[in-house]
């Protein structure tokens, strides 16, 4: 080689290596118990600009926290500057763990290894009570790990499974929290609440945090769901306070003082992945639902038990079923499955869903009572009802059976049944408006006796007293408008006129409109009763007092909050006139009912 090569060869080998010790990185250790942090440092000389490429630590640590600073050197006449970035990194998993070069302007480090150590606790395993501990040595090390458990790792689709983490301490947690959360193809809740208990392992004294969820797969095969992960601030040993360790610190919560009189550091802990091998359903399984679940049960319960109602009154079916192994949202609604023959409507009411654990299992329940109402007498018989579910324990398809029921229904008793027609005219009453004759039916023909009356006479009482009215009217209106603002809308809210309340309380029957016929129905009753105003449908059957317009408002009732189809024309006709006062008058007012 040539000497003015030789010269060129050093001076770039010299230029490598300057550039090379332009940037720096080092870790403050380089081992590290589980969910322990380490302190990587960057420095380089300040010439240009930017911030280092920090998406290579991505694959294996997290950035928990990061700092900056530079500094100036004089030396010598001669100033330098340097750039330094303190990163604080939490590992994802155990073993050997490289810290990946990372370039800077165009520079690269030198890649680093980190080694942390293994809890020595598996975290899931297949079956029942799976968890089982690994090397104790490691286990012995660690001051926090977490594991977890599933009841079982080969579950149906949408299946329920149970999976327990424990959160094993030894020492105080300063703002902990357990991070945890389902995909697509995983669904994830909470279920019960958390368990404390003590444990000692390899000689030292453990705080146990239990915690559990309700885990339902979507789809079969093979899934995988990124485990639980634990942030907390523990006591940084290297830093202590003067006064010792923070006594209120304690796992999940712990005081808001705590940490203040001590440093601390950063803590992330990562529980290994949830992996499910999740089963299609049998093709064995061929009932319309589809229930993967231990145990099944259904129980009915009838009000009145006697099997013999009136026609228009309700017959209420309470409904409870219970399955172990799946949530209350899994369980089928069974209002809709009933098979009801001609001339019986059913009102469901809301289902009460529950989801519980007992003994460690999955608990679901739905009650749900549904009002029967036979519109007119006769022999009814109930077709029974068959429910089919998969048992996970025998592999077989099972079933649970409402059974039939018969149903007398006798004719609606005398005062209900009066009530059902159209009730007579009411003597001295004014005819009813135009609007009502499409609902009323026809005009029956006045008796013989009614025709013998003197009716000039009658129309000059009638046209006389209309005059007095119209007097009586025209003198509180007088004092109405001479009185205060606020008495005069106090009027106007105890007093409405019945007139315009009763027509639309009719168009809104006509219209099979529930919402607009209760409002309208109770702004007539508070007209006619302006002291006794009734605050709900429930109020008004009472102070109607009659059997079969208590079965209808029910319906009403019935209709506004289950949202299903009502028809008007029945409550209408039973209800064309109110009476002169409530029957029930001294009864305290009732809440209005709510309704969303």
């Amino acid at each position: 080689m040539k000497p003015h090569f030789r010269v060129a060869a050093v001076l770039l080998c010299g230029l490598s290596l300057s550039a090379a010790a332009d940037f720096s990185a080092t870790l403050d250790r380089d081992q590290v118990a589980p969910g322990e942090t380490v302190t990587l440092t960057l420095q380089r000389d300040s010439h240009g600009g930017g911030d280092p490429d920090l998406n290579p630590l991505k694959k294996d640590f997290d950035v928990l926290d990061r700092s900056s600073g530079s500094s100036i050197q004089i030396v010598n006449g001669s100033m330098s500057s340097q750039r330094q970035l303190r990163l604080t990194l939490a590992p994802k998993h155990a073993g050997k763990i490289q810290v990946p070069p990372l370039s800077w302007d165009g520079e690269q480090s030198q890649p680093l290894e980190l080694t942390v150590a293994d809890s020595g606790a598996a975290s899931q395993g297949g079956g029942a009570g799976a968890g089982t501990d690994s090397a104790a040595a490691g286990q012995g090390s660690s001051h926090v790990f977490l594991t977890s458990s599933l009841d079982q790792a080969q579950p149906y689709v949408q299946g329920a499974v149970l999976l327990t983490v424990l959160l094993h301490t030894d020492e105080p947690l300063i703002q902990a929290g357990l991070e945890f959360s389902g995909n697509g193809d995983i669904l994830e809740q909470p279920i019960g609440k958390d368990r404390q208990s003590s444990e000692t392992r390899n000689g030292r004294p453990y705080q146990v945090i239990e915690r559990q969820y309700l885990l339902q797969p979507q789809r079969s095969g093979q899934l995988s769901l990124d485990g639980p992960t634990l942030e907390a601030q523990v006591a940084d040993a290297s830093m202590q306070s003067p006064f010792g360790a923070d006594p209120f610190g304690h796992a999940f919560g712990g005081s808001p003082f705590a940490g203040m009189m001590q440093a601390t550091r950063p803590l992330r802990l990562h529980g290994d992945a949830i992996k499910l091998n999740v089963r299609p359903r049998p093709a064995t399984a061929t009932g319309p639902d589809w229930l993967p679940a231990q145990q099944v049960t259904l129980e009915e319960a009838w009000r009145p038990d006697s099997g013999s109602i009136h026609a228009g009154e309700p017959l209420t079916l309470h409904l409870r079923l219970v399955a172990t192994g799946l949530s209350a949202a899994q369980l089928p609604d069974l209002s809709a499955e009933l098979s009801l023959p001609d001339g019986i409507k059913a009102y469901p009411d809301q289902a009460k869903l529950d989801t519980s654990l007992q003994s460690d299992q999955i608990v679901g329940s739905r009650e749900q009572d549904i009002a029967l109402i036979a519109a007119r007498p006769g022999q009814y018989r109930i077709p029974a009802l068959h429910l089919s579910w998969w048992d996970t324990r025998q592999e077989t398809q099972r079933e649970v059976v409402l059974p039939e029921r018969s149903l007398d229904v006798a004719p609606a008793a005398a005062g209900a049944g009066a009530a059902t027609s159209a009730p007579p005219p009411v003597a001295l009453a004014p005819a009813a408006p135009q609007a009502d004759a499409a609902v009323a039916g026809p005009v029956q023909a006045a008796p013989a006796a009614a025709r013998s009356l003197p009716w000039p006479w009658i129309s000059l009482v009638l046209g006389l007293l209309w005059l007095g009215t119209v007097a009586i009217w025209w003198r509180q209106r007088r004092a109405a408008a001479k009185a205060p603002a606020p008495n005069r809308v106090a009027a106007a809210r105890t007093a409405p006129d019945a007139g315009p309340a009763k027509a639309a309380f009719r168009q809104a029957c006509l219209d099979d409109d529930p919402h607009a016929a209760r409002r309208n129905l109770l702004a007539w009753a508070a007209a006619a009763w302006p002291q006794h105003a009734p605050a709900g449908l429930n109020a008004l059957a009472e102070q109607l007092h009659e059997p079969a317009l208590t079965a209808l408002l029910q319906q009403l009732d019935r209709a506004c909050y289950s949202g299903g189809a009502w028809r008007g024309a029945e409550l209408a006709r039973a209800l064309s006139a109110l009476p002169a006062a409530a029957k029930s008058a001294g009864k305290p007012a009732q809440l209005a009912e709510l309704y969303l």
